[in-house]
């Protein structure tokens, strides 16, 4: 095919949004709108000339009529290109809650499975500078500090697999002509005509703000700047946590006199790290939560969040997790409990682990040698047989058992350079 100079400019920009060596099998998510196919194509030149193999993935929410179709369209796209493709489909929304946040979240659920069961290391994205904008306009409406305005950072991982987004600097009419140029067309989504969504009324106010120099470009650039603010506002993070804040079995225990000493930034930082570990969420707690839980900390107070407690002991705060949040919770012996509790030690067929509980605290006399806080410990893992409680290493009657965090949980003072 021949390449234009602006689409040999495009290709080299890409690629030095890309890391150097490229993983064997890269995947690629195309929606089938411009900017997926943009970069579907983009990154077909690249493997030709580097020697990797692309597979692609688009993803059918089943929310409109025509998305079987369009699916149907990419597969085709993909093959005249020689690229696999599979179509994933979303089949469990349960018609409540938040749609386009529900839709999101199926979305990179569903592309990290297939990317691990494809053996796919990497999975590029279609994000855009428009993209970008319109995110640090949206976040600027709900005023969002220095992590929220840095918007979507160019690499991350999820479920074991890295999602790669090279066109973050790249406007969406920069591919519109590239794919204009080389004859490929592109569906257009009628949602993002919408008013009624979020996206597309930043969508609308990034038009009206052009005049004013406000432009796409201009706002990658802040996100990029406010990213290397929150880079360094985490290091300063992980460096205070490794001071004052250790981890004991699964819970966190902060120093309450040195977390009082530091800024109000790096405490928050520190407890949402905190909550983020103890909980597996994908997402922080809302502000509000946060601002009365530093305060339950900072005062010797009790509180809850995310699914975790504040739990007063001294001169110091548990964070812990929440019994009501894992209530009724079980798992046989050989499984994950709670995303991140694995058992060793005797096979016993019909056990299963659940939380410790009031119940199990009362056949547990001599819990408080342990030097836990009873709500830490209600809410350990433990091992029942019906109503008979046959271990709980966490509040020191092992019986032979061993639990531990799952080894690829991640270690804390890691996490809070991710978050």
């Amino acid at each position: 095919m021949f390449l234009t100079s602006h689409a040999d400019s495009l290709r080299s920009d890409l690629r030095a949004r890309l890391p150097k060596v490229l993983p064997r099998r890269l995947g690629i998510a195309v929606s089938g709108g411009g900017d997926s196919v943009a970069l579907m194509h983009l990154l077909h030149e690249i493997a030709q000339a580097e020697g990797i193999e692309l597979r692609v993935a688009t993803v059918d929410h089943g929310l409109r009529a025509a998305s079987a179709d369009e699916a149907q369209t990419v597969a085709r796209q993909a093959q005249r290109l020689g690229i696999s493709h599979d179509t994933l489909r979303w089949q469990d929304w349960d018609q409540t809650g938040n749609l386009q946040d529900q839709a999101r979240q199926a979305r990179y659920s569903l592309l990290t499975k297939w990317a691990r069961d494809q053996d796919v290391a990497a999975i590029a994205l279609g994000h855009t500078a428009d993209d970008q904008a319109e995110t640090v306009l949206m976040r600027l409406a709900r005023a969002a500090g220095v992590t929220g305005l840095s918007a979507m950072s160019a690499t991350r991982s999820q479920g074991g697999v890295q999602l790669l987004r090279p066109l973050l600097d790249v406007t969406r009419q920069r591919l519109r002509n590239y794919l204009t140029e080389i004859d490929v067309g592109w569906i257009e989504d009628p949602s993002n005509q919408d008013t009624r969504f979020d996206r597309i009324k930043a969508r609308k106010a990034l038009q009206d703000l052009e005049p004013a120099g406000i432009t796409p470009e201009v706002l990658t650039r802040v996100a990029e700047n406010l990213a290397q603010a929150r880079e360094a506002l985490a290091v300063y993070a992980q460096e205070s946590a490794r001071k004052i804040a250790s981890v004991n079995d699964g819970d966190m225990v902060l120093d309450r006199a040195g977390f009082g000493a530091l800024p109000d930034e790096i405490q928050r930082r520190i407890l949402v790290g905190a909550v983020l570990w103890i909980s597996g969420a994908g997402y922080p707690p809302r502000r509000t939560t946060v601002a009365q839980a530093l305060e339950a900390v900072l005062s010797g107070q009790a509180g809850s969040i995310g699914g975790c407690l504040v739990v007063p002991q001294g001169n110091k705060a548990w964070i812990c997790r929440e019994f009501g949040a894992i209530e009724g919770l079980s798992a046989p012996l050989g499984e994950r409990w709670d995303g991140r509790w694995v058992f060793s030690g005797p096979k016993v067929e019909t056990a299963e682990i659940r939380g410790l509980g009031e119940g199990g605290l009362l056949q547990l006399p001599d819990w408080r040698v342990t030097g836990r806080p009873r709500l830490a410990l209600k809410s350990s893992p433990s091992i029942w047989q019906g109503t008979d409680l046959l271990a709980a290493p966490l509040a020191g009657h092992s019986n032979g058992w061993r639990a531990e965090l799952a080894s690829d949980w991640p270690e804390f003072h890691t996490l809070l350079l991710s978050h």
